[in-house]
């Protein structure tokens, strides 16, 4: 039987069933909700998309990688520029400091079960540099476009892991991850950086566009982690359903790899913690 390891390294990516119990996802969707129900909502969104993001990057989003900020999806206001409905129901995601600045979000990063999978993964030179709770509410969650993650968090050499948790069901009606088996063997097609002038850019590494063939899709249960290679091309699809999606996704880079100075976010790399905590 193929070590995790070996698995990871052939197919890009790993599923693991029963990774956290029912009442750690419920912990961690109550402590969203609350951060949330505090947050003063002072009239100027930053919307998150992953297409044309330098369209609707700000200095909120250039510096929410040490902070606990909130994003908002691109249809939750209407002409007016007003929610067109309450404000936790409206959001994206939160992020990108989550696993840092609170305790609940820390201690679900940082589980004796991560712990370990780390090492399994031999991933002991890892820091976590970013974290997402992700609503993808019934009816508003919106697509989530083909990409790698290795273009937001783009190392030399490459080295970006993401680890996706879901917090309830995921199925292809409410908008499940779809993946490419082995896809991580393809060239990092971009990367989303900051310019030298101020804001930021797409900045193209390889033109060849995704081939959608033979991706599946990663239907799974609440509690389930799904592990995801930087270069592992995946997408999600609207929620269309009645029944929303929440995840959590923590990401994490080999702190021996160089993290360039362009990288949108940016983080005191001497500050940042492993899986310990």
């Amino acid at each position: 039987m193929a070590s995790l390891l070996q698995q990871f390294q052939q197919d890009g990516y790993l599923v693991l069933e029963n990774f956290n119990t029912p009442a750690e996802c419920d912990a961690v969707m109550q402590r969203g909700e609350e951060l949330a129900s505090n947050f003063n909502f002072d009239g100027h969104p930053s919307v998150f998309q992953t297409t044309d993001q330098a369209k609707t990057s700000d200095d909120y989003f250039i510096n929410s990688g040490d902070k606990i900020s909130f994003f908002f999806e691109k249809d939750a206001f209407d002409t007016t520029g007003k929610l067109k409905g309450d404000l936790f129901h409206s959001l994206n995601k939160i992020g990108h400091g989550l696993h840092d600045l609170d305790d609940v979000f820390n201690a679900f990063s940082r589980s004796p079960q991560m712990k370990q999978l780390a090492h399994d993964l031999e991933m002991d030179n890892y820091v976590i540099i970013q974290s997402m709770q992700i609503f993808k509410h019934a009816k508003i969650g919106g697509v989530v476009d083909t990409h790698q993650d290795s273009t937001f968090l783009y190392t030399e050499p490459d080295t970006c892991i993401g680890f996706w948790f879901a917090l309830e069901d995921a199925t292809k009606e409410n908008g499940c991850l779809w993946a490419k088996p082995g896809g991580h063997t393809e060239p990092l097609r971009s990367w989303f950086r900051k310019k030298d002038e101020g804001g930021t850019e797409m900045f193209i590494l390889n033109e060849e566009p995704y081939s959608m063939e033979g991706m599946i899709p990663l239907e799974v249960k609440k509690g389930t982690c799904i592990v995801l290679h930087g270069l592992l091309p995946h997408y999600s699809l609207p929620n269309t359903s009645g029944k929303s999606r929440q995840a959590y996704s923590i990401h994490t880079i080999d702190r021996t790899a160089t993290y360039p100075k362009k990288n949108w976010l940016q983080r005191d790399m001497h500050s940042l913690k492993g899986f310990s905590k």
